[in-house]
């Protein structure tokens, strides 16, 4: 809570002025109306904790500008904007478990495992001699999301790939 509403913390600096007090800079957004502000607390300073409710969802299907998600206890579906994944929403696979966020039952993120395994939909043949991709090229993968990964991947592979960077990292046997 930050001057009586509900923020969420999207960035911190932690700093400290020689003999001063410390401080930590903050981005915070704000859950009622989206909007977001800097703010500096100093180390006097107190900030109330809320309740955020973490529930465990399946990834379903991408409708629009919305993803369906379902809870594998009770089979309920749940559609939430594609905004909260903060263009991630390539790397969502048909059945993958996330994490969301509730605020009073309003999602406020969406939680992804930090690696993915997807399946390759298009994948170009390497050209011999071809080192100014320094043994690179490109591959599309099922959800439309183009990774650089060795010369030696092909169509129906399956790759993990790092979420944060989207960056290849292993294909799976």
């Amino acid at each position: 809570m930050h001057n009586g509403r509900p923020h969420l913390v999207t960035w911190t600096h932690f700093g400290s002025m020689g003999r001063g007090s410390a401080f930590m800079r903050t981005k915070l957004k704000d859950l009622k109306s989206g909007s977001t502000v800097d703010f500096t607390f100093k180390s006097h300073d107190l900030a109330e904790e809320i309740d955020v409710e973490l529930k465990e969802l399946q990834f379903l299907y991408r409708a629009g500008d919305e993803v369906v998600l379902m809870d594998p206890r009770s089979f309920e579906q749940q559609s939430i904007e594609v905004g909260l994944l903060d263009g991630k929403e390539d790397f969502l696979a048909p059945e993958m478990k996330v994490y969301v966020q509730f605020f009073e039952d309003k999602p406020l993120g969406i939680n992804l495992p930090p690696k993915v395994e997807m399946v390759v939909a298009k994948a170009d043949e390497a050209v011999a001699g071809d080192r100014q991709t320094a043994g690179k090229k490109a591959v599309t993968m099922e959800s439309g999301l183009i990774v650089q990964a060795p010369l030696f991947i092909k169509k129906n592979d399956h790759l993990i790939i790092d979420v944060e960077t989207g960056q290849y990292l292993s294909r799976k046997n």
